[in-house]
């Protein structure tokens, strides 16, 4: 028997240290990736000895200008590491201001996440490392607070419009499980090639609900992420589909299908939680494609939404061959009978360097040569997340009063 006791403690002995060696980065050089400074400074590190050219991308780098399609657009920079005597390659950022960044390595060429880096995100069929540094009233949204939490499902739905069953992520708020009351609902959409995990994921919203909310900033509510690909039931890998690669490039995109499909979402949405069923209790928003979306939707359906949000809206940029012209025909007619109706709200936020600046403006000019009421927010930056976060940070509060 003791024998055996010996045999075992030695066979522990052996687990535990060969458990310690897969839990280690091997017998290099141990370090860390990244390393946030106390001045806020960042230091990025990749062990790779055998390797010709390291070199780093993010928005934490100023950004370059590239021409596409006939638009301009702010892309992060490129710096290259160095390389130590023992095979790390290292780079030291300036001090950062608060901000939750995406980035990743370029070795030999190729663009790879960051293997010291555990936390990364998908944006479509792009994979980011990301660090988030703290710091002021703002980023502090983006963080997990001790504060009372809510609850994100991810609930199947019926779309008999598109044909399809499809999946949303709704945010239920703290309490809302005990409460017995009836709340307010925010349906937030996301932008060409996202779906329904972008905004909680890219977006940090189900942070910024729990934060405000916390902070009695925001009213108690349901929180309403869609998939605006009405061509999908779901985000890429968790469909019938099985593991198909992501692309922005799928059927029925901006020609009238979603609008058409979206009181499917409401109704589902007014069926299944104790929810307020009028319009001063509906809001939608949404960026870029959602903002295109959120317009429409809310403009053929005047009596929906008391609430209103385009953040980088892409206004007129519908597909001149959908199937739906008659959702986008009129347009001003249709806003005009919008702001006949009093909304409490109508709100836009754009970035100085935003591609779609332009088309923005020229939505803002055609309401003031009607004299209707917005709320107009322009920051710096261009077709950004880290814009799109700022807006859903300053909308939200305005919602429900």
């Amino acid at each position: 028997m003791k024998k055996l006791v010996v045999v075992a403690a030695l066979c522990l002995m052996g687990m535990a240290a060969h458990a310690q060696q897969n839990l280690s980065w091997g017998q290099g050089p141990q370090v860390a990736s990244p390393d946030i400074h106390a001045d806020n400074s960042v230091t990025f590190n990749l062990i790779a000895p055998d390797a010709k050219k390291v070199q780093i991308t993010g928005d934490m780098l100023p950004t370059k200008k590239v021409e596409f399609a006939g638009n301009t657009y702010d892309t992060p920079g490129i710096v290259d590491l160095v390389k130590n005597d023992k095979g790390v390659w290292s780079f030291t950022t300036e001090p950062l201001k608060p901000e939750l960044y995406t980035y990743n390595m370029i070795v030999d060429g190729v663009k790879i996440i960051d293997p010291l880096n555990v936390y990364n995100i998908r944006d479509i069929n792009n994979l980011f490392s990301v660090l988030l540094i703290g710091g002021d009233q703002r980023t502090d949204l983006y963080k997990v607070n001790k504060v009372a939490h809510g609850t994100v499902s991810k609930v199947w739905y019926e779309s008999p419009t598109a044909g399809l069953t499809r999946r949303l992520t709704v945010y239920t708020p703290a309490g809302y499980e005990t409460s017995g009351k009836d709340y307010p609902v925010f349906y937030l959409l996301h932008g060409i090639g996202g779906d329904e995990n972008a905004w909680s994921e890219l977006g940090r919203a189900t942070q910024i609900m729990d934060n405000l909310i916390a902070q009695g900033k925001a009213e108690p509510m349901i929180l309403v992420m869609t998939n605006g690909n009405i061509s999908q039931e779901a985000c890429p890998g968790e469909t019938s589909e099985g593991f198909k690669v992501p692309t922005m490039m799928l059927p029925k995109t901006m020609e009238g299908s979603f609008e058409t499909a979206f009181p499917d979402v409401v109704k589902f949405i007014e069926k299944t939680y104790r929810v307020k069923k009028d319009k001063a209790h509906r809001a939608i928003a949404g960026l870029s494609m959602g903002g295109f979306h959120s317009l429409f939707i809310s403009i053929n359906n005047p009596d929906m939404f008391g609430y209103v949000g385009l953040f980088s809206a892409a206004v007129d940029q519908q597909q001149p061959n959908g199937g739906f012209p008659n959702i986008y025909a009129d347009r001003n007619a249709k806003i005009d009978k919008l702001f006949s109706k009093n909304p409490k709200l109508f709100w836009i936020g754009i970035g100085k360097t935003d591609f779609l600046i332009k088309n923005n403006n020229d939505l803002r000019a055609y309401l003031d040569s009607k004299k209707h009421k917005y709320t107009y927010m322009e920051t710096d930056g261009g077709h950004i997340w880290r814009n799109w976060r700022i807006y859903l940070s300053e909308f939200t509060p305005l919602l429900f009063k």
